[in-house]
């Protein structure tokens, strides 16, 4: 029996308790395919929530409200769980026909969401869960390509909002200069900059408990075959810093056609090859206390899996160890979503709960989990 079965039993629907006629009552039975997914001794893994369409980016409030975008849904949602049973209670969908509000993160009781050219809030989201306010916009600010244009958003540790924006092609060289970076703004909308340059698509990054540095992921250019280049983990320690695309891919082989009279050594090499094509998405530094002591402060990293190789790969959760050189070692820690060459889930996002447990969101089954570590 593998480590996952113990915690499938179904639990009953949940009562409204009610919270107001946008609230829907979900149903949290264990999933059995949640039977296939294998982790490491002492882990299980469980369903949070169901019936989230299409769950990317996650945000936590502070009243334990988890916040979730959507990409093709247009929908953003909470969910609460009432009774502290590790099961989501009520799903409330708070903004809809957004345009892919992938990413969502939460600053001083406000909601902001991604909307490809934009960012808007929603205002005091926590007391309105039942009568959402409209979207504010705070800026205005990006290019309206939808290609690689769903953000993964964050505030770091300088309250300032971090928004990737991705190359709006496979592979090519904008004119533009805020595409493939990293830019950050201000709360309300101003003093945006660029912090990370040759950044083809990131969809997560968190930064070090230890020193505040910026990790990130960063996903290869197709088209040069099924085993290159390789998915990246990026480390960024001076701001401004160049991360090759498109002139350089995974550190070490140059672009065939922007490539030419480049060195890839002139480039901030990955700290990480994550594999070629396996999307790795969003990643999140290990905080908590429930987990073994080797994963403080290791970073979990969910691979969305390959759309275009041949043989299908990624569609796990790897973990990352950051080593003293800059580097960092990495090994799976949840597998099982491909089956042969077919795959039922895509893990997209991670977030910590303040009992350390560990939600990973998968718009492909609708489904958000919830890791736990409970010794045998």
């Amino acid at each position: 029996m593998k480590l996952a079965q113990r915690l499938l039993s179904v639990t009953p629907w949940a009562a409204v308790l009610g919270l107001g006629g946008v609230c829907q009552p979900t149903l949290f039975a264990g999933d059995p395919r949640l039977h296939d997914i294998t982790l490491p001794p002492g882990f299980h893994i469980a369903v949070y929530a169901k019936n989230v369409p299409n769950a990317r980016g996650m945000s936590l409030g502070a009243d334990g409200t988890v916040y979730v975008g959507s990409r093709d849904a247009g929908n953003v949602y909470a969910l609460r769980d009432l009774d502290n049973d590790g099961h989501a209670d009520t799903l409330f969908t708070i903004a809809t026909k957004l345009n892919m509000p992938a990413g969502v993160a939460i600053h001083d009781g406000d909601l902001y969401v991604s909307s490809v050219d934009r960012i808007v809030k929603l205002p005091d989201i926590a007391s309105h869960l039942a009568d959402p306010p409209a979207p504010v916009t705070v800026c205005t600010c990006f290019p309206d390509k939808e290609h690689h244009g769903w953000k993964y958003i964050a505030f770091g540790p300088d309250g300032k909002l971090y928004v990737p924006v991705g190359a709006p092609c496979n592979n090519c060289l904008s004119e533009d200069s805020i595409f493939a970076t990293i830019t950050r703004m201000n709360a309300d909308g101003t003093g945006l900059e660029i912090i990370a340059k040759g950044v083809r698509n990131s969809v997560g990054f968190d930064w070090d408990p230890r020193d505040g540095s910026l990790w990130f992921t960063d996903n290869g250019r197709d088209m040069m075959g099924d085993d290159v280049p390789n998915d990246e983990l990026d480390h960024l320690v001076r701001p401004g810093s160049h991360f090759g695309f498109p002139f350089c891919h995974q550190g070490d082989i140059p672009d065939p056609e922007f490539g030419k009279g480049k060195n890839c050594s002139d480039y901030v090499p990955p700290a990480a090859l994550m594999g070629p094509h396996v999307a790795a998405l969003g990643m999140k530094f290990y905080r908590g206390s429930m987990f073994p002591e080797k994963y403080r402060n290791a970073i979990f990293i969910a691979q969305h899996g390959s759309w275009n190789r041949t043989t299908p790969l990624g569609y796990r959760v790897m973990v990352a160890w950051p080593q003293p050189d800059g580097s960092a070692t990495t090994d799976i820690f949840a597998e099982g979503w491909l089956k042969g060459n077919t795959a039922w889930g895509r893990p997209v996002a991670l977030q910590e709960l303040p009992d350390g447990s560990l939600l990973l969101s998968d718009d492909s089954a609708d489904l958000i989990y919830r890791i736990t570590y409970s010794p045998e």
